[in-house]
C-alpha cells in the first residue's frame, strides 16, 4: 500500500469577518501552492516486518466525529445542526493538484479550503459523517485535524562562543567583523517581525527584514462552505495576485502579539544605536537576512492550514532568496508519527529542498505537579530531520560551567506513534532533543505599533511587569525590550548559529550540519540523552567544522557525483582538535552525532568521508529510509532548478547509510535503564568520554539499517520515571517553571 505524508503546521486565530474576494482567490492560490510539493508515495511500515496497515483517521479527529457529543475543539463544530470538521487530507496521488480528490469533497458537500503541495496535502472542511467514507478511498493516506499551533558582546554571543577567533572578533555595538550570517536568509515562522526595530536594521540603518508576510487564511474561520482551490505558476498574475494579498512590509502593527519579533532578534538581532542602559542584546547571526513569515495570530495561535501554507511559501522562495533556514517557534499537539504527521511532512520537504530548519522542543518538561516527564516532544521537533532545540538555563552569566538544563525543556523520546489495524500503537522512540541552546531570561527586542502610540505587544503589555520592568532600562521607539524564556527562545539561537556555518561554507546540507552541531556541542555535567540530546551549543566548534568540508558538497550530492566513502575534505584542510575555549575555559566537544534516529555515532570519518546520509533528500529513522525529490516548475521565463512544484517519496531498502569507519557508541550506552542510567537514560558527558577516550565499535562495513538505541515497550515505569504516550497540549496557558504561555513565553528559572 502507497501512503503520502503531508505538510502541517500550528497555530490558530480568531474568528474575522467575511473577506474581500482576494482572500477568494488566495484560496485558489493556495491550491496551487499545494501543487508545489507534489505527490508522495511512502510505505505503510513504520517499523521492522513491513506490509503494516494503520489507521487513516487521527485518533483526536476520530473521538470528534459523534455528533451527539459535545465539542471542544477549534476544529470542529456544530453548523445548522450538522457537525462540521476541519482537516487536513495526505494523499499518494500522482497528480499535484489532486483534482479527482477534490471533486470527491466537493461531491460530499465539503469544501477545499487550501491545497498543499509541498504536503501533497489538502486542508478541507466537510460533514463529520463523511470522513470516515473520505478515507478509505485508496489515494488517502492520513486524515488529521486542523491543529491548533501555538508558539513555543551580547550574553549569546559570549555564552555560545560566536566571539571566538574562529567565528568573529571585534564584535561590539557598532562594528562586526568576521561570520555574521550576512547573505544567509532566515525564515521566522512565528508571530510576525517588526520590520522597524532598530535591532533589525544593518550598519547603514536600513532594515534586513526582506519581507513581512502574512499567512493568516480568515476563510477557515468563517466555516465557508462550497469552496475550491488551485495553485499558479511562476511569473503569473495570479501568482503576483497572490503575493500583493499577503504582502503585510507596510503594515503598522507587524507583530501585535510580540513572539516573533523576540525570535528573530535572538536569531539576528543587532545591538547598535542602544544607549539608554540596554545591554548589548546582539543576536548569533547580526548580519542575516529576515523574512518574516507570519502564521500566528494576536494572541499567540494558528492552525495547522496556515503554518504549511507558510512553510510552502519559503520553500517555494527559497532559492530566489537565498533562504537557508527556516526557525519554527512554535508546536501542534499531535500524537501522530512523523511518517503521517501533516507538520512533519511539511518540515521534511523544507529539508529535501536544502533549508535547515530549527524547532522547538517545547516546555513540557514536568507536570503540573513539578514531577519531571519524558517523551513530550511536541511536532514537528519529533521530525528525524529537522534540529530540536532544548533549553539550558545559563544563570545571567557567560561562563558555561554552572550551566544547566532547564527544568522546563521538553524530554525525549518522542512518543509520537501509528495505530496499526489492531489498535496497537507503533511508537516511534526517537532519540530528541538534538541538542539545547541557551533558553532562560533572554534579552531581546520587543514589538510595538508604528502607529505613532508606541503601542506594546500583547505579550509586554500583560506582562509587563515580569518581562520588561525588571529590566530597568529606558524604553523608546525602536529600541524596545523585554525578556522571555523557552525553549523556542533557544530554538533562534541555534537557526543563527546555522547562518555562521552557512556563510563560513555555503555547501553544507542540513543533515550535515545537524551533525557538526552536536560533534562540537558540549555535554553538561549530570543530564542525559533524552534530557540534552549531544549537550550545549558551542558555535566556535560548528564553525571550525563547517571549514574543512568541501565548498561544492550540497552540489555534488544533487548530482549523484560521490560515492560512500570518499573524501570529502576541501583542499589542504584536516579534522580540526576536538575541544574549545570560551570565556577562558577549555572543554572536549561531545563527538556524537544522533544518526537514523536511535544511532549515536563518533569518529572524523563522519565529516572527512562522504556519509550518504548527507544527502537532504533521504531522512532514515530506525529501519525506514525514505527519498523525498523536489520537482521544479520549468517553462519560458521561469529559471530553472528555482521554484519547488511539488515532491515525490519512495521507500528505500538497500540503501548505504553510513561508511566504514565510523564509530558506534550504542554498546557503550547499554541496554535502556532508568534506574541505572543506561541506553537513553545515559549521561552525556560519561558516553562522551568514553567515546574521546577512543572507546566504541569501528564499523567495518558501514551501516545499512539497524535498529540502534531503543526504548523498550516494555520498559518498567519505576524509580520516579514519568513516561508521557504523547504531547497532547490543553487550551489556554501552561504552568510549570514560572508562566508559559503555550510554546515560550515564561518567567523563567533563577
Amino acid at each position: 500500500m502507497n501512503l503520502t505524508t503531508p505538510f502541517v503546521v500550528l497555530i490558530e486565530r480568531l474568528a474575522l469577518p467575511a473577506q474581500p474576494a482576494w482572500k477568494h482567490t488566495r484560496a485558489a492560490i493556495l491550491v496551487a501552492l499545494a501543487a508545489l510539493v507534489g505527490a508522495t508515495s511512502l510505505q505503510a511500515s513504520a517499523a521492522p516486518g513491513g506490509g503494516r496497515k494503520f489507521q487513516k483517521v487521527a485518533a483526536d479527529l476520530d473521538a470528534a466525529l459523534d455528533d451527539s457529543r459535545a465539542v471542544r475543539r477549534k476544529w470542529a463544530r456544530d453548523v445548522n445542526g450538522v457537525r462540521q470538521v476541519q482537516m487536513i487530507v495526505v494523499t499518494n496521488t500522482t497528480d499535484p493538484e489532486m483534482r479527482e480528490l477534490r471533486r470527491h469533497v466537493r461531491r460530499l458537500g465539503g469544501s477545499v479550503h487550501a491545497v498543499h503541495p509541498a504536503v501533497h496535502a489538502m486542508t478541507v472542511q466537510i460533514g463529520a459523517r463523511q470522513v470516515k467514507a473520505l478515507s478509505q478511498r485508496d489515494d488517502v493516506v492520513s486524515v488529521s485535524p486542523n491543529r491548533e499551533l501555538r508558539r513555543t558582546a551580547s550574553t549569546l554571543e559570549a555564552i555560545t562562543g560566536a566571539l571566538t577567533a574562529s567565528v568573529r572578533t571585534g564584535s561590539t555595538k557598532t562594528s562586526y567583523s568576521g561570520l555574521d550570517g550576512s547573505g544567509i536568509g532566515i525564515a521566522v515562522l512565528d508571530s510576525g517581525v517588526m520590520r522597524n526595530h532598530e535591532a533589525m536594521f544593518n550598519g547603514s540603518g536600513v532594515s534586513r527584514v526582506k519581507r513581512n508576510v502574512n499567512m493568516l487564511n480568515a476563510n477557515l474561520a468563517n466555516w465557508t462552505t462550497g469552496t475550491d482551490a488551485v495553485s499558479p505558476p511562476p511569473g503569473s498574475a495570479a501568482l503576483a495576485s497572490y503575493e500583493a494579498a499577503i504582502a503585510a512590509d507596510d503594515s503598522l502593527n507587524q507583530d501585535p502579539y510580540g513572539h516573533g519579533t523576540h525570535v528573530a532578534a535572538v536569531a539576528a538581532g543587532r545591538a547598535k544605536y542602544f544607549s539608554f542602559g540596554t545591554p548589548d542584546t546582539t543576536g548569533i547571526a547580526p548580519g542575516a537576512d529576515i523574512y518574516d513569515v507570519r502564521v500566528l495570530n494576536d494572541n499567540g495561535y494558528g492552525t495547522l492550514s496556515d503554518a504549511l501554507e507558510g512553510i510552502q511559501w519559503v520553500i517555494f522562495n527559497a532559492k530566489a532568496h537565498n533562504i537557508r533556514v527556516l526557525n519554527l517557534s512554535l508546536a501542534a499537539d499531535s500524537t501522530e508519527s512523523w511518517l503521517t504527521d501533516p507538520l512533519c511532512v511539511a518540515v521534511r520537504s523544507a529539508t529535501a529542498a536544502g533549508i535547515t530548519v530549527v524547532v522547538s522542543a517545547g516546555n513540557f518538561g514536568t507536570t503540573d505537579g513539578g514531577v519531571e516527564v519524558y517523551g513530550r516532544i511536541g511536532s514537528p521537533g519529533n521530525e528525524p530531520s529537522v534540529i530540536t532545540v532544548g533549553s539550558v538555563n545559563f544563570k545571567g552569566t557567560t561562563a558555561r560551567n554552572d550551566d544547566v538544563i532547564n527544568a522546563f525543556s521538553s524530554r525525549g523520546p518522542t512518543r509520537s506513534a501509528l495505530v496499526d489495524a489492531n489498535g496497537v500503537r507503533r511508537v516511534d522512540n526517537l532519540l530528541k532533543p538534538d541538542l539545547v541552546a541557551p533558553g532562560n531570561k533572554v534579552v531581546a527586542a520587543a514589538a510595538t505599533s508604528a502607529d505613532g502610540t508606541m503601542a506594546w505587544n500583547r505579550l509586554a503589555a500583560q506582562f509587563g511587569s515580569s518581562l520588561v520592568l525588571p529590566l530597568g532600562i529606558v524604553q523608546v521607539y525602536g529600541e524596545t525590550h523585554m525578556m522571555l524564556s523557552g525553549t523556542s527562545v533557544a530554538a533562534p539561537v541555534v537557526a543563527g548559529a546555522v547562518a555562521l556555518m552557512l556563510q563560513a561554507n555555503p555547501g553544507l546540507t542540513p543533515p550535515i550540519i545537524k551533525a557538526m552541531l552536536q560533534y562540537s556541542a558540549q555535554p553538561l555535567p549530570g543530564a542525559n540523552l533524552l534530557q540534552q540530546g549531544a549537550g550545549m551549543l558551542n558555535v566556535d566548534g560548528a564553525v571550525r567544522l563547517a571549514g574543512i568540508v568541501r565548498t561544492d558538497l550540497a552540489a555534488v550530492i544533487a548530482n549523484n557525483g560521490i560515492a560512500a566513502g570518499q573524501s570529502i575534505l576541501a583542499p589542504y584542510k584536516s579534522m580540526p582538535t576536538t575541544t574549545s575555549t570560551i570565556n577562558g575555559q577549555t572543554f572536549n566537544w561531545s563527538r556524537m552525532a544522533f544518526l537514523g534516529g536511535a544511532q549515536v555515532l563518533s569518529g572524523s570519518a563522519l565529516f572527512t568521508k562522504y556519509q550518504p546520509v548527507w544527502d537532504p533528500k533521504i531522512t532514515w529513522a530506525n529501519n525506514v529510509v525514505l527519498r523525498r525529490v523536489p520537482t521544479y516548475w520549468s517553462g519560458i521565463g521561469i529559471a530553472a532548478d528555482t521554484y519547488v512544484k511539488s515532491f515525490s517519496e519512495t521507500p528505500l531498502t538497500l540503501q548505504t547509510l553510513v561508511s566504514s569507519g565510523v564509530v558506534s557508541g550504542a554498546s557503550l550506552a547499554g541496554s535502556t535503564s532508568f534506574g541505572g542510567k543506561t541506553g537513553v537514560f545515559i549521561p552525556t558527558a560519561s558516553l562522551s568520554n568514553w567515546l574521546v577516550s577512543g572507546s566504541g565499535l569501528v564499523l567495518s562495513e558501514g551501516l545499512v539499517l539497524s535498529e540502534g538505541l531503543v526504548l523498550s515497550e516494555g520498559l518498567v515505569l519505576s524509580e520516579g520515571l514519568v513516561l508521557s504516550e504523547g504531547l497532547v497540549l490543553s487550551e489556554g496557558l501552561v504552568l510549570s517553571e514560572g508562566l508559559v504561555l503555550s510554546e515560550s513565553v515564561q518567567r523563567g528559572e533563577r
